[in-house]
């Protein structure tokens, strides 16, 4: 295997030395013949690398594995997880391998990693391959959540492998390289905890505390603080992902991140209708994960990573589960803090408005009955706050209790500017992505790259871009899949 890699920097192995339980060392499967569908050039200069030398074949060696520099050590990460809300005490990268860690130009140490790079100890019986529309998926959205201040990984690139993958039909094959603040994950914890080694568990969480938390290793009890961190990430991260009607699809404890980023997009979608009951996943039969439930989700995780940390909080057990008990107990106010600080944002108020918070109570319960566009409502009010409440009023569902409401906070004058800053004109419409990975399955990347175009500048309202302003017609049905 070749060791020449387009960087000058050096590829970290932190996590695979400090915590070599948690990793399986393994090779990136051949590639037959690799070809660069999607570069990230603005995000490989951020990381200090030659978009130009991650084109030649040597870069494209390092963005599918087969070339990594010397001294790198790419893993294959361990993991458990509760998936649908059974727990698995064996998952981990089953087609994935983390490459090692980069230090971006700003002095940020962050994973580069990869899916699709073929099977490792963790396969399960997969193949460990990925196939392009799902790699281009990952990257089209991760990108528009970026763009949209959301916290997430990123991708770097999608590189097409020139084999094929078998699913339902024979697919071509592709790798993704992402980029993150980490892969840990709650699933990291629960496997180290499974263990019953105490030592790797406080290994474990000394460098999650390190690498994310740092302000948790002068606490009293840094265990402890590091779950209110993380308690208090993930409160931000699902606020943020219900305000602009995000639905992840797969909040397996094994997808929720201690760094507070979203991470895996697989069967995820943008809600467009209002309706807490919105599942695009095949796989969530039951709505477990769906739109409206993602904060319940998101606290009974975090309460399998409190019961991981247990034995680090206290050595009275009954002691320690009362404490973490108290403190899990307490994300829903840190949840609805964080989400009615971004309503106030989205319509537009201050806290200091009078009746901020009866706005935003009233205006949720009514939108659920009429069930609106969640995107072109909230856009359209920036209209209604300038003055012109036309194209509010124009929208389907709208009726009498919405128009005395509308009336009720255009009296208190709100704030446009602010408005336009926190409702984007332009999200990764479900129709409208699934048509462009269409187009690039069968060779044509066309329409992927225009709508990167549009979804990466999403405040920008630009003109000619209307269709992607507009929901699926009705009758349209959307279902996600995992793309394994």
């Amino acid at each position: 295997m070749s060791t020449t890699a387009p960087t000058s920097h050096v590829l970290g192995d932190r996590y695979a030395r400090e915590l070599p339980e948690l990793a399986v060392p393994w090779q990136a499967a051949g590639v037959p013949t690799p070809t660069l569908l999607l570069l990230n050039e603005t995000l490989a200069a951020e990381l200090g690398l030659d978009p130009e030398a991650l084109r030649t074949p040597d870069g494209m060696g390092l963005l599918v594995g087969t070339t990594v520099p010397d001294g790198a050590t790419p893993v294959a990460m361990a993991y458990a997880g509760h998936q649908f809300g059974s727990y698995s005490p064996r998952l981990g990268d089953g087609r994935a391998l983390l490459l090692g860690e980069l230090t971006d130009t700003s002095g940020t140490v962050r994973d580069l990693h990869l899916k699709g790079s073929g099977p490792t100890p963790f396969a399960r019986g997969g193949d460990g391959l990925a196939a392009v529309g799902p790699m281009l998926r990952e990257y089209v959205v991760s990108e528009a959540m970026h763009a949209l201040g959301v916290p997430t990984t990123r991708s770097l690139a999608v590189v097409a492998t020139g084999a094929s993958v078998r699913r339902e039909t024979l697919l071509p094959g592709a790798v993704l390289a992402r980029v993150a603040a980490s892969h840990l994950r709650v699933g990291t914890f629960q496997y180290a905890r499974a263990t019953g080694d105490l030592e790797l568990l406080r290994r474990l969480a000394d460098h999650a505390i390190a690498r994310h938390h740092p302000h948790a290793a002068t606490a009293d009890n840094p265990y402890l603080a590091l779950l209110e961190a993380v308690l208090d990430a993930q409160a931000s991260l699902v606020a943020q992902w219900m305000l602009v009607g995000f639905v992840h699809g797969v909040m397996n404890t094994d997808n929720m991140t201690i760094s507070g980023e979203t991470i895996d997009y697989g069967p995820c979608a943008f809600m467009e209708a209002v309706d807490p009951d919105t599942v695009f996943s095949s796989i969530d039969a039951r709505g477990r994960y769906a739109y409206g439930n993602q904060p319940v989700i998101a606290q009974w995780n975090l309460a399998r990573l409190a019961e991981a940390l247990l034995p680090l909080v206290h050595t009275d057990e009954d002691e320690a589960v009362r404490v973490l008990t108290d403190l899990v107990n307490t994300f829903p106010a840190r949840y609805s803090a964080a989400w009615t600080a971004g309503m106030r944002a989205k319509l537009g108020l201050s806290e200091d408005d009078d009746g901020a918070d009866r706005l935003v109570a009233d205006v949720t319960a009514l939108l659920v009955a009429a069930r609106p566009d969640h995107t072109t409502f909230f856009r359209a009010l920036t209209f209604a706050a300038h003055g012109d409440t036309a194209a509010v009023r124009a929208l389907p569902g709208f009726d009498a209790r919405l128009g005395r409401w509308l009336e009720q906070w255009r009296a208190v004058d709100p704030d446009p500017a602010l408005m336009e800053r926190h409702n984007p004109v332009y999200i990764p419409r479900n129709h409208l992505l699934e048509e462009a990975l269409d187009a690039a399955t069968a060779g044509d990347l066309g329409p992927v790259r225009e709508l990167l175009d549009v979804v990466t500048r999403p405040y920008e309202e630009r003109p000619g871009l209307e269709r992607y302003t507009l929901p699926a017609p009705p009758e349209t049905p959307f279902v996600t899949y995992c793309g394994t």
